[in-house]
């Protein structure tokens, strides 16, 4: 008989509680964590500020958000919310208030040009927090134990970070390996399940090589296990995977092998990037009928629009902040990688295709799909942590949705897909109190993103710059 999984029974029991409950369960934060504090208080008041409040409604400008406990009490036109006395007051004049982001693609490992890999305890979590992202899901992880014993030390207070739902290692078939794990049986797919359940897991992550057998099989298991189910996939269809009751598919269009002509199964066709870039398309027939059949089976998607503009010419750098927190040695890879793409004659990446696989998401979006958001900070190394969320955010508005509806994505549809949307993901009464003030009118510029000045989580305001500057010239090492 086996043993109900003590992580997955405490899961499920804090989901239960009130926001407030949760709150109140907030660890006391160590001096190394205090370091990065701004606000620390049990009541706070944002006055005057433009709300997008993640839900997808209009924004609305002058509103109070009250804060107490760590829980969001009031919402509503400055001149109706009666701030208490003794409150600390944020005035918010000029600046945009969002919910905590959610990155659903957002690893703690960072790789980049020239085969450097490293592991980001240190970097990742203080760019993730101060970029405004408070809560991630690792979407696969080379460091299982690593990103396990990191959670558990932010969860403690002893280090600033976002919350993080730890998926597996990353499961593929043969053909694979490196540090993923290869399932060649079902059996062998389930038994993979089952341990990573019993360390702490929460999510499973597929890639490319995986067989439809052994997928099914997995995912079966991680349902049994009280798990969910993500991946990366290419020898798999998406509508394969929705048949096989697949949770998320990620990074969008780019990824969907249905688009390739003569895909033959449980195989990677050759070159499928290329043929996906060229396929996809938010409007032919053959997506129309994908994001219903998705949509009808209750698979989410996220899309990674960050990671994947690098490999295209000419998307040059859009964040000055990119380069100058990479390592030297780092920069000086991704610098001349870049160039090189830039470069080279009849690159097979297209500007057109960048913007066809933004209209497969734009079309999930608004067929009712519950699209999310995250960096995969992967690659040629350009795309860091926390930034490289907020460019998918401007990519987003770059790809025609609403600075309401990219909110959104980056928002409430992860804490959708993660089952938390009761507690976070927008900002209402009753809400854990995961904000982002940002500096500027949000509406008007989506560079203004960049611009974050307060990062609370759980009520507790963070100095988004103190904690971005501490990375300068780290990333890439730790």
């Amino acid at each position: 008989m086996r043993i109900p999984n003590i992580r997955t029974l405490l899961a499920a029991a804090l989901l239960a509680l009130s926001p407030a409950l949760l709150a109140a369960q907030r660890p006391t934060l160590s001096p190394a964590t205090k370091a990065y504090v701004t606000i620390d208080t049990a009541v706070v008041a944002i006055t005057n500020v433009l709300l997008i409040d993640g839900t997808g409604a209009a924004a609305r400008a002058g509103q109070t958000v009250l804060v107490q406990n760590g829980v969001i009490t009031e919402v509503g036109p400055a001149k109706k919310v009666k701030v208490p006395a003794g409150a600390v007051t944020v005035d918010g004049t000029g600046r945009t208030l969002i919910p905590g982001m959610i990155g659903m693609h957002d690893h703690m490992y960072y790789s980049a040009a020239g085969g450097r890999s490293a592991q980001m305890s240190y970097t990742g979590p203080r760019l993730y927090l101060g970029a405004g992202v408070t809560t991630i899901r690792t979407t696969g992880s080379q460091s299982p134990y690593g990103d396990i014993n990191l959670k558990r030390r932010i969860d403690q207070g002893l280090v600033p970070g976002p919350r993080i739902y730890v998926t597996t290692p990353y499961l593929t078939g043969p053909g694979g390996g490196g540090t993923m794990s290869v399932a060649e049986t079902p059996e062998q797919a389930r038994r993979f399940v089952a341990y990573w359940a019993e360390e702490g897991a929460s999510w499973i992550k597929f890639y490319t090589n995986i067989s439809r057998e052994a997928m099914g099989a997995a995912i079966d298991e991680a349902h049994k296990q009280g798990m969910k189910a993500t991946g990366h996939l290419c020898s798999v269809t998406f509508r394969e995977a929705v048949d096989l009751h697949i949770d998320d598919l990620a990074h969008g269009g780019m990824t969907a092998s249905d688009f390739i002509p003569g895909k033959q199964p449980d195989k990677c066709p050759p070159n499928s990037l290329v043929a996906t870039d060229k396929g996809v398309s938010g409007d032919s027939p053959v997506a129309t009928s994908l994001i219903a059949y998705m949509i009808e089976h209750g698979a989410s998607m996220t899309t990674t629009p960050a990671v994947y503009e690098l490999f295209y010419q000419n998307r040059p750098v859009q964040d000055p902040r990119v380069l100058d927190l990479m390592a030297p040695e780092v920069r000086t890879a991704y610098v001349a990688e870049r160039t090189q793409i830039d470069t080279t004659t009849n690159w097979p990446l297209t500007a057109e295709g960048f913007a066809r696989s933004l209209a497969f998401d734009l079309a999930f979006y608004r067929a009712g799909g519950v699209l999310a958001s995250g960096v995969d900070p992967t690659g040629n190394g350009g795309a860091l942590p926390g930034l490289g969320d907020q460019r998918g955010y401007e990519i987003l508005i770059e790809g025609k949705f609403t600075p309401e509806q990219a909110v959104q994505v980056v928002t409430l549809n992860g804490a959708k897909i993660l089952g938390i949307a009761d507690a976070y993901g927008s900002v209402a009464p009753g809400k854990v109190a995961d904000l982002v003030l940002i500096r500027g009118d949000l509406r008007t510029d989506p560079k203004v993103i960049q611009q974050v000045e307060i990062v609370f989580k759980d009520g507790v305001g963070y100095d988004s710059p103190k904690l971005i500057a501490a990375t300068k010239g780290r990333v890439g090492i730790d």
